[in-house]
C-alpha cells in the first residue's frame, strides 16, 4: 500500500508518528550512538531499540522524518548491562530486501526466517499491508534462533523440503496445484495469497505434502465438491480455449473497460472483479466450469443472456465480458452497497442476503476493493 506524503501545508513535525511507549523512560539504560543505514526509518529504529519515534526525534532534534540521512550518527537507547551470567545470545541479522513482482510478506518472512509481524513492525506498516515491486523492506530478526531448541530441531527434521515454481503464461492456480498434487488452498496458504489469481513470472512456493495422504479429488475446489458432469464440461471448455486465440492482458483490459462504460458500470470495478477472478485471462476455466475473463458459470451466462436479449457465448471474449458486466450491473442496482454487490458476484446475492458473507467472501470483497483502488 503506497501512502502519499502530506501536503506542504502540514508542519514537518506532523511527520513524526506518535506512539505510546511501554517504558517509563524512553532510554532506561542511557543513550548510545548509532550510524544510520540505508532503509532505516524512525519507526523501524524505534522498534529495534524499544523506544518511540517521538523520543528519537526529540533526542536528536529531528523535526522532519525525511531528513534521516544514510551515514549520519544519531543517539539511540543503550542496551541493558548486567554482572549476572548472561543468557546465550542469538545473532541479530539486518538487511534490506527489494520487493519483486509477485512477492508477499508471507513469502519474504519465510525466506529470511522471520515473521510477518516482525517485518511489519520494522517498517512501520501493518502485516496486512500491500507491498509493491521496488519497495524496500528493512529486515531484522534472530538468525537460526529456532534451531537452538530440541523441539525446533525436531520440527526442522520433520519438515519435508519445499519446491519453488515460476509461473508460466497460461498457468492457473488450479493447474499448478494439480501438477504438483497439492490442493489450491495449500498453495494459497503457503504463499500468503489473497485470492486465486497468479501472474506470469511469479514465484510460488509449493508446500510439502504429508506422507501417505491420498491425492486431492479432481472435482474439489476451495472446500467445495462438484459433480463429475460439471468437471467434465469444465475440462472440455478448457481444451477449447487452449486451442483458440484469445486477447492479451492489455487487450482484455481495454475490452472490459469499453464494455463496462457501454453498460453504465464502473470500469474500475469490472476490471478489479476480472483481475481477481481470472487475472484478465480468457483461457481460465475453474473446476466449477466458471469460464473466461469474468469467470461466468453457465447458469450465470443464461441470466446475462436474458438481460441483454440474446444468447451469449461465454467462450467468446466479447460475450464473456458482456455477461460479467451486465451481471455486475444488475447486482449493483439490487444490492444495498457496493460491498454486497461484490460479495453477490462471488457468493450469490440471495445467499449473501440470507446468510451474510462467508469468511472467504469477506476476503474476496476486501481484495477486489484493494484492486479497484489500483486501477
Amino acid at each position: 500500500m503506497v501512502i502519499a506524503m502530506p501536503p506542504a501545508t502540514v508542519p514537518p513535525a506532523a511527520l513524526i508518528p506518535t506512539t505510546v511507549s511501554t517504558h517509563s523512560s524512553p532510554a532506561p539504560h542511557g543513550w548510545t550512538t548509532y550510524t544510520v543505514k540505508d532503509g532505516d526509518t524512525l519507526i523501524g529504529l524505534a522498534a529495534t531499540f524499544r523506544t518511540t519515534p517521538r523520543a528519537l526525534a526529540a533526542k536528536n532534534h529531528i523535526s522532519d522524518a525525511r531528513r534521516l540521512w544514510t551515514g549520519s550518527t544519531i543517539q539511540v537507547p543503550g542496551r541493558a548491562t548486567s554482572t549476572a551470567k548472561a543468557a546465550p545470545r542469538t545473532t541479530r541479522t539486518s538487511a534490506i530486501h527489494t520487493v519483486t513482482a509477485g512477492e508477499t510478506l508471507y513469502g519474504i518472512a519465510a525466506r529470511y526466517r522471520t515473521t510477518m509481524p516482525a517485518i511489519a513492525k520494522a517498517n512501520g506498516i501493518s502485516p496486512k499491508s500491500f507491498i509493491y515491486p521496488g519497495q524496500q523492506l528493512r529486515l531484522t530478526g534472530s538468525a537460526h534462533a529456532a534451531a537452538t531448541s530440541p523441539a525446533a530441531k525436531a520440527s526442522t527434521k520433520a519438515k519435508a523440503p519445499q519446491t519453488a515454481y515460476r509461473v508460466k503464461s497460461g498457468d492457473t492456480l488450479l493447474g499448478v496445484a494439480a501438477k504438483f498434487g497439492r490442493t489450491v488452498s495449500s498453495v494459497v496458504k503457503a504463499n500468503g495469497l489473497r485470492g486465486t489469481v497468479i501472474y506470469t513470472g511469479q514465484r510460488l512456493v509449493i508446500p510439502a505434502t504429508a506422507a501417505r495422504k491420498a491425492a486431492p479429488a479432481a472435482n474439489s475446489f476451495a472446500g467445495r465438491t462438484y459433480p463429475a458432469k460439471v468437471v467434465a464440461n469444465a475440462a472440455r471448455n478448457r481444451a477449447i480455449l487452449a486451442d483458440r486465440k484469445v486477447p492479451t492482458r492489455s487487450q482484455t483490459k481495454a475490452l472490459i473497460t469499453a464494455t463496462a462504460r457501454r453498460h453504465g458500470v464502473d470500469p474500475k470495478l469490472a476490471l478489479a472483479i476480472s483481475m481477481q477472478e481470472s487475472g484478465w485471462n480468457q483461457r481460465q476455466v475453474s473446476v466449477a466450469n466458471a469460464v473466461g475473463m469474468m469467470q461466468v458459470i453457465p447458469s450465470g451466462g443464461e441470466w446475462a443472456s436474458s438481460l441483454v436479449g440474446r444468447k451469449l457465448d461465454l467462450l467468446n471474449p466479447q460475450d464473456n465480458a458482456t455477461a460479467g458486466v451486465v451481471m455486475l450491473r444488475a447486482l449493483t442496482r439490487s444490492a444495498a452497497s457496493e460491498d454486497i454487490a461484490i460479495a453477490g458476484y462471488y457468493q450469490g446475492l440471495s445467499s449473501v442476503k440470507k446468510r451474510g458473507m462467508y469468511s472467504d467472501t469477506k476476503t474476496y470483497v476486501a481484495t477486489v476493493k484493494a484492486l479497484k483502488g489500483r486501477m
